[in-house]
């Protein structure tokens, strides 16, 4: 089984929405994209610091015009407290991947792989290896690019999680 783990070519935009957490506001948040023909290249949905809430990060590939018309309709929606946009600020981002390979007679080099960008080695069989990585963009994509090489049989990514960077006092 081939698993296509190359990039997306466009350029990608993050908002973080913050939501009341309750029954169907991921539902609307999500139909107002598709009903509009936007897609999400990936979602993050979990509460926060405060329990009520939740917050949502939203990886979208549209350009700049799309972008701030979804902005505003999220801003409009019923249970949306505040929606940031990254495009402009300093954030940190994170993801993580988990992914099963079988390596026959590759397991040293994956090994050295894994070592190399720091992923971890999570359970192991005769014939598989179970693997995390987690980290910024950069890495990942990096990472998933030299995997491509071996006998990756199953993939699953978190989707990014980003926080603004906080201002020097």
């Amino acid at each position: 089984m081939a698993v296509d783990m190359t990039p997306s070519n466009q350029h990608s935009h993050t908002i973080s929405v913050l939501v009341e957490n309750k029954f169907g506001v991921l539902s609307r948040v999500a139909g107002l994209f598709s009903g509009r023909g936007y897609n999400i290249h990936s979602l993050n949905v979990a509460p926060c610091e405060d329990p009520q809430f939740s917050r949502m990060t939203i990886d979208v590939n549209e350009g700049s015009e799309k972008l701030d018309q979804v902005i505003k309709q999220l801003s409009k929606l019923v249970n949306v407290v505040e929606v940031i946009d990254y495009r402009d600020a300093p954030t940190v981002t994170r993801e993580a991947v988990l992914m099963r390979v079988r390596f026959g007679e590759k397991k040293q080099e994956i090994l050295e792989l894994c070592n190399i960008f720091g992923a971890r080695i999570l359970d192991a069989t005769r014939e598989l290896l179970t693997i995390e990585i987690y980290g910024g963009p950069f890495r990942i994509e990096r990472f998933l690019n030299l995997m491509q090489d071996y006998d990756v049989t199953m993939l699953t990514r978190s989707g990014k999680i980003a926080v603004v960077k906080p201002k020097e006092a």
